[in-house]
């Protein structure tokens, strides 16, 4: 998710003056940010939460993932206008504020981290479920482009503000869709279906067991703690941006590779030597034989998980892991160096998380060792001259949800 350059395109910039400095240490208060801004409190708060995907995917080859949701996420406060216009601003963006017209909104007139909340509205708008116009405050406690969902927390807080507001009910397998269609539609990602699924659909306490290409989930008992473990997210710094076109590349080769079988999708294939062996080309062959194995371990993780045998599944983070490296090549060296390092100071197994070439990694933990396989991170993250890591506590969360 772009942070700034934004460009109002059918809108207008709200002259505010010089563009703010951040105070990142204090936590995000939605609220009081809204009514420093517009001079009155919010009419609600609307919270939606990021995303780890302990694995599986890409989501669009219609695989299964096992995806569950952060404490962590996005707030949007709202209150509504009378007129046919939104309002944006974003606390973490430290931007100008942005005046939109509804009715103006087309893809391309938008472009920056704005446009994801102005994709929402013009779904919405097409779908015939925007009634009247917002002024929108945004504050999150998620770090922007580290592979935990931060554009899909973005979109799901405000699609409820806005469907909220104005007492809309909307399903919310269909504000899945509609938020899915502002990211392809409106801002140019072609993602699949998992993450807002994951930020509206989610259970405490629970990973989502997600069939793709159906659209459902069930979910799947995820309580580290009881089986003394916890789940640690290493924050790598490197950043990822899905819309600079490695992402997308990554997609039309599946989609080529899947074209040459003569299936639907990689979901299809069953991954034996003689399948694989029918496509000419080496990468598209390696790409195909990850999604097929990848696809297996995300049931047998499942059925791990079902069983209470959380400890099992160090084994298939790894393998994953390693998976996504060789074959799948979407990892990156800070990646790569913290799955290596988290394992040698004792995680029973980690991963890369998101849709790769930069952000996060997710390490199995056993209680006790989280400190050792800190510094063991971080003292190799020193000896490349990389920016020491930052780490979040995983703790299976309940999805998106008004707050206040």
């Amino acid at each position: 998710m772009a942070l700034c350059n934004t460009s109002p395109g059918s809108g207008e910039r709200r002259d505010k003056g010089e563009q703010r400095t951040v105070n990142r240490a204090e936590p995000p208060d939605a609220g009081a940010w809204f009514a420093s801004e517009y001079g009155r409190e919010p009419e609600g708060i609307w919270f939606a939460p990021g995303r780890v995907n302990l694995m599986g995917g890409p989501d669009y080859s219609e695989v299964f993932v096992l995806p569950f949701a952060l404490g962590a996420g996005v707030r949007a406060a709202a209150s509504r206008r009378h007129d046919r216009r939104i309002a944006l601003m974003s606390r973490r963006a430290g931007c100008e504020p942005v005046l939109l017209a509804i009715d103006g909104l087309e893809p391309g007139s938008v472009t920056g981290w704005a446009a994801y909340p102005a994709g929402v509205a013009w779904a919405l708008r097409q779908a015939g479920y925007l009634a009247g116009g917002a002024d929108v405050a945004i504050d999150a406690d998620l770090p922007a482009g580290a592979g935990l969902s931060s554009s899909a927390a973005l979109e799901c807080s405000v699609a409820l503000a806005l469907t909220d507001l104005y007492r809309v009910p909307v399903p919310r397998r269909e504000l899945a869709a509609l938020t899915r269609r502002a990211e392809t539609g409106f801002v140019g990602v072609p993602s699949g279906i998992m993450d807002q699924i994951a930020a509206l659909l989610s259970r405490a306490g629970h990973a989502l067991l997600l069939d793709c290409r159906s659209g459902t989930g069930t979910a799947v008992p995820l309580n580290p703690a009881a089986a003394g473990l916890s789940l640690m997210i290493i924050d790598t710094r490197a950043r990822r941006a899905l819309a600079d076109g490695r992402y997308a590349a990554r997609r039309r080769a599946c989609e080529q590779a899947a074209a040459a079988l003569g299936v639907r999708s990689l979901r299809d294939i069953t991954g034996d030597g003689a399948e694989l062996a029918s496509l000419g080309d080496p990468a598209l062959r390696r790409l195909a034989g990850h999604v097929s194995s990848e696809n297996g371990r995300v049931l047998r993780a499942a059925g791990l998980l079902r069983a209470g045998d959380h400890a099992a599944i160090g084994r298939l983070l790894t393998a994953s892991h390693e998976s996504l490296r060789d074959r799948f090549e979407v990892s990156w060296p800070q990646a790569d160096e913290a799955v290596e390092a988290a394992i040698g100071a004792g995680a029973l197994g980690a991963r890369m998380t998101g849709g790769g070439f930069g952000g996060c990694v997710v390490a199995l933990v056993p209680a006790g060792r989280a400190a050792q396989i800190r510094t063991a991170v971080t003292g190799r993250f020193a000896r490349h001259r990389w920016p020491a890591p930052h780490y979040l506590d995983a703790v299976p969360s309940g999805s998106a949800r008004r707050v206040r």
